[in-house]
């Protein structure tokens, strides 16, 4: 099959480009635009490392060809910080709240995060687990991540009862 040409928003960035009908989405974010934070693990969709926006949605990138995007806005982990390079409340409580270590998940965590928060902004525990449980961890016991979570909500609940 010829080569496609597509076109791409990604972190506020047209891209253009011409791609094998095949190439996945996460192959092109890493090697056609070089951002590297949306990582390939399992490439089946199970891990959640390669979490990305699609159009607002939080979809698998290994899962999704690029040629899907065509005509898309996505955005990937280095689109999550406002454009003067601040991290996102859910990034900060990462940071703050040890959600991390060896980071290889955090990306896919980080922006899975940001799309349950902003569809569920007042979240039970469990609906954190929950919305949590595709992206998987192989370093943390998870208490941390959890923890990082429930900050960002209720850093943004207290932040809209002030406001």
């Amino acid at each position: 099959m010829p080569d496609i040409e597509i076109r791409v928003k990604v972190n506020g960035r047209t891209r253009r480009a011409t791609v094998p009908p095949r190439l996945t989405l996460a192959d092109f974010l890493r090697e056609h635009c070089r951002l590297t934070g949306t990582h390939v693990g399992c490439e089946h969709g199970v891990c959640g490392s390669c979490t990305v926006l699609m159009d607002g949605e939080a979809v698998r990138a290994c899962l999704v060809f690029a040629v899907q995007a065509d005509g898309a806005e996505v955005t990937t982990v280095e689109g999550i910080a406002s454009p003067a390079g601040e991290l996102s409340p859910v990034q900060c409580a990462f940071r703050d709240h040890h959600g991390l270590q060896c980071g290889f998940c955090t990306p896919g965590l980080v922006v899975t995060a940001t799309a349950f928060l902003r569809d569920n902004p007042d979240p039970t525990d469990e609906e954190i687990r929950d919305g949590l449980s595709g992206n998987l961890c192989r370093c943390t016991g998870y208490q941390g991540i959890l923890k990082a979570v429930r900050a960002a909500a209720d850093g943004a609940v207290a932040a809209e009862e002030t406001g």
